[in-house]
């Protein structure tokens, strides 16, 4: 069989499948519609969707832009200042660990027009394009950078001529990732309720209506979006790749302040970084009292005032609810991410033929994505946990793959050349190699587990923070909202520091087992 041919083999049989499944009605009475069906419905509903797409499109596009070129800019100020880079780090962490869900309604709430959208589709792409920018400016070729200051460069010659150019495949590559987080902002405010027109108003306009059909083409058309999205950049990216390449060979690392190095103050700073920021944006906004919260306006609705023993019960009761099924559910996507990444590297093929269907997964946006998933497991325990595998898999797979296959080829040769096998090979040394990609795994899922939580918590089981979030915006409990926003970060922050610890550990119990 040609090569292509077998590439598109498996799409071309799980759609089928789809068809099939579809005209027999033979999953969850009706609630997966044949791919017919589907198509035929959003045949019908093609005057609704040019509105709708273009709101999207314009509140996607204009945070892409904002969000990009602020991550940029802040990338080049933290590879030139370390002070900066550990001074924000605090800010940096915290917008990283933003669960999209909790930050919405308060947008919603504070902000008017598509300012909502724009704002949280700029914060769903800055992280990505800002850790990018800062790795392609770190690693940059030594040698061309020598060959500048021999002939008279300065630093900012070596930034404009070396580093920057080098950099555009890095930078593309956030892009690539940051463009389906851009929608998937621009549809969760617009499902918040930020205006009329928007493939989030139009999906919160038709649930209820029994119509499965218009659902599946609501999320079809997200997800084509998304993916577009994606797949422009990508092929601009190969594009660019190839001329750019050249650049990245021989790297050379910018100097940092390592956390040892660190001052007090900065520590300090970091820390209270993101409370000015929160201050600030409320000052300059002049937001009521009554809808913006500061720090402690926080701090006395859930310590001090009257009705603080209440908030605390719902909350804590939340918490309970949520916490766990989070954990279980992240302990799953990072097992689904291991076993897929090592049967990448033992069977090939069986990858090929997966990863399409896990790429129009990730695509998708999770607002349209769970109603689908109700329709199909109900709103119980299988639905939240499915959500959560379903957005914290893909990044862990793609981070421990690459791990796996940057194991230098030479310490794959002496298991070699003693005939071991493939898996002998991978246990004994690509695997332990590819702990510190494991480490970050866990660091970029971690938040993503709690927002698929959230959001199957808000749309479908009536549990836990989300609906928690979901009832306060019902009861104009503004206070708990804001409350729900800052312990979400805050559960975020704690499982990526959680996580940053036990890779220091290990590592550094690995590093000393090999000295001895």
């Amino acid at each position: 069989m040609a090569p292509d041919l077998r590439r598109w083999l498996p799409p071309v049989l799980l759609l089928a499948a789809w068809e099939i499944a579809g005209q027999l009605d033979i999953v969850a009475s009706g609630a997966l519609p044949a791919l017919s069906e589907i198509l035929g419905r959003l045949w019908v509903d093609r005057a609704d969707y040019p509105a709708h797409v273009m709101a999207t499109l314009l509140a996607s596009g204009a945070g892409f832009a904002i969000g990009n070129l602020i991550a940029v800019l802040a990338g080049l100020l933290f590879v030139m200042s370390p002070v900066a880079e550990r001074l924000s780090r605090g800010l940096n962490i915290a917008i990283f660990a933003l669960p999209p869900i909790a930050i919405a309604p308060i947008l919603t709430l504070t902000l008017e027009g598509m300012t909502p959208r724009i704002v949280l589709a700029a914060l769903g792409v800055y992280f990505v394009t800002m850790q990018a920018t800062v790795t392609g400016l770190t690693h940059y070729d030594s040698r061309a950078a020598d060959v500048v200051r021999a002939y008279g460069g300065g630093r900012g010659a070596v930034l404009r001529l070396i580093r920057l150019r080098g950099a555009v495949p890095a930078i593309l590559s956030g892009f690539r990732v940051a463009a389906p987080n851009a929608v998937l902002g621009a549809i969760l405010a617009e499902f918040g309720g930020g205006g009329r027109f928007g493939l989030g108003a139009y999906l919160l306009g038709s649930l209820g209506r029994g119509e499965p059909d218009r659902l599946w083409g609501i999320g079809l058309v997200a997800t084509l979006i998304a993916g577009l999205s994606y797949a422009v950049f990508a092929l601009i990216s190969r594009r660019m790749l190839g001329a750019s390449i050249a650049l990245s060979l021989n790297p050379a690392a910018s100097p940092s302040v390592q956390p040892e190095q660190a001052s007090l103050l900065l520590v300090v700073g970091a820390v209270l970084m993101p409370f000015a920021v929160w201050w600030a944006i409320l000052w300059a906004l002049r937001v009521p009292e009554m809808l913006g919260k500061t720090p402690w306006g926080v701090v006395d609705y859930l310590f001090l005032a009257q009705t603080a023993p209440t908030a605390q019960a719902r909350l804590l009761a939340a918490l309970v609810q949520t916490l766990p099924i989070t954990l279980v559910g992240m302990a799953a996507g990072l097992a689904f991410a291991f076993a897929l990444a090592v049967a990448g590297r033992l069977t090939p093929a069986f990858t090929r033929a997966f990863l399409p269907v896990a790429l129009v997964t990730q695509t998708m946006p999770l607002v349209a994505l769970t109603p689908l998933l109700v329709l199909l497991l109900g709103r119980g325990t299988a639905v939240t946990l499915w959500i959560t595998i379903s957005v914290t898999f893909f990044p862990a797979y793609v981070m421990i793959a690459q791990g796996i296959a940057q194991v230098p080829r030479a310490a794959l040769e002496l298991p070699r050349a003693y005939g071991a096998t493939g898996w002998v090979e991978l246990r004994l040394v690509a695997l332990p190699a590819s702990i510190p990609w494991l480490f970050a795994a866990v660091r970029l899922t971690a938040p993503r587990a709690l927002l698929g939580v959230m959001i199957a918590e808000w749309l479908a089981t009536g549990r836990g923070l989300g609906n928690l979030l979901n009832q306060s915006r019902g009861y104009l409990d503004f206070g708990m909202i804001w409350t729900v926003a800052v312990v979400s970060v805050v559960i975020s922050v704690g499982f990526y520091l959680l996580a940053s610890w036990l890779e220091t550990l290990v590592l550094r119990r690995m590093g000393m087992a090999l000295r001895e």
